[in-house]
């Protein structure tokens, strides 16, 4: 009895060390994209929660989406102006095949070391051709794991998810 009490106990304190991630395919691509095309990424707004704008939580966003791209194309930019496609297309200049709208639908930075609440961040991602076409879209949410020991936030969330759905788009 003691040794099944200790198992559960040990799982349990196990499960909280993993962080875990959900996506939602909106749209699915039906061809795999072109690694010979530029990407153009633009930035999203800021993620808030409860009031709180958290800085820079854009850019993060925009530079975990470069880093996923980037492992498939030879060439990703990143509009530190745009924020929506109406303004991507206007930079587009015939130089790119990809154009990329992160948008942060959710952003929550809680002190998980103490009060216990995960971290948590949802993002959608829309990728649309150099015609402004849709051709795919992803919402990802993440969560925190609960033995953070400090110093996670949801910026850390970003990369796995992220890299995972911009792999089934080229592979």
């Amino acid at each position: 009895m003691i040794k099944k009490t200790f198992i559960i106990l040990f799982l349990l304190i196990l499960s909280g060390c993993v962080s875990t991630y959900k996506s939602d395919v909106l749209v699915k691509s039906d061809v795999k994209l072109n690694s010979a095309l530029m990407v153009l990424v633009a930035t999203p707004i800021n993620g808030t929660y409860d009031g709180e704008t958290y800085p820079n939580s854009g850019e993060a966003t925009a530079m975990a989406v470069r880093s996923a791209f980037m492992r498939h194309v030879s060439k990703v930019e990143v509009s530190r102006k745009c924020s929506d496609i109406e303004c991507l297309k206007l930079e587009l200049n015939g130089k790119y095949g990809y154009l990329v709208v992160p948008v942060i639908l959710h952003w929550e930075d809680r002190a998980t070391e103490w009060s216990g609440i995960k971290d948590k961040l949802e993002i959608k991602i829309i990728v649309y051709s150099s015609e402004g076409t849709e051709v795919g879209s992803t919402v990802i949410h993440g969560k925190s794991k609960w033995a953070t020991f400090g110093g996670d936030h949801p910026q850390d969330l970003l990369p796995e998810p992220i890299q995972n759905y911009v792999q089934s788009l080229y592979l």
